[in-house]
């Protein structure tokens, strides 16, 4: 059983496995991400900071591209699927942060929750068939290849960054802060 916080997020568990370890902290990062874009309508998610232009919109469309593109697409080498198949990247290499204002929050959670799902679901697999040292079946340009090992390390820091951009979006928000 998972212990929560008492903001509701999965702890990272305190004495176990390299893999059951890596999962629990990206899960967290995944919550902590969750509760920072929690109840907010359409203008709490397309708020933003100075002059940045990013938004808690465009980071869930952003996260949910980068989990599909990661999981979906890096390690098990597959084809991207909608909505991300039917954008011209060379035209807008930006896309799923300057085409989330345009979304609901419901479609916007629902793109992310998605992906989300459909990570852990590949990941699973794959850690059924190879663990964490399998490669990825898309390689870099040079021919090497990312391990899942890696992968879901590098998850975990893209989380963890954009959590602290979701941080100061959400206190100027409604003032919502905490860790």
């Amino acid at each position: 059983m998972t212990d929560l916080d008492e903001y509701g997020r999965p702890e990272p568990p305190l004495a176990a496995d390299e893999t059951a370890t890596l999962l629990g902290f990206l899960d967290f990062q995944r919550a902590t991400f969750a509760w920072k874009c929690e109840g907010l309508d359409a203008v709490g998610l397309n708020a933003t900071v100075g002059v940045s232009t990013m938004t808690l919109g465009g980071m869930l469309k952003h996260l949910a591209y980068v989990e599909s593109d990661w999981f979906w697409g890096s390690l098990f080498g597959r084809d991207r699927q909608p909505p991300w198949d039917a954008v011209d990247w060379k035209a807008d290499r930006d896309w799923e942060w300057h085409s989330a204002a345009a979304d609901s929050p419901e479609q916007l959670r629902a793109i992310w929750q998605v992906a989300v799902t459909s990570s852990r679901s590949l990941v699973a697999e794959a850690l059924s068939n190879g663990g964490l040292d399998q490669l990825a079946k898309r390689t870099w340009p040079d021919g090497r290849a990312p391990s899942l090992r890696w992968i879901v390390v590098h998850m975990i820091e893209e989380y963890a960054r954009h959590n602290g951009h979701a941080d100061l979006i959400r206190e100027l928000v409604d003032g919502q802060t905490g860790e």
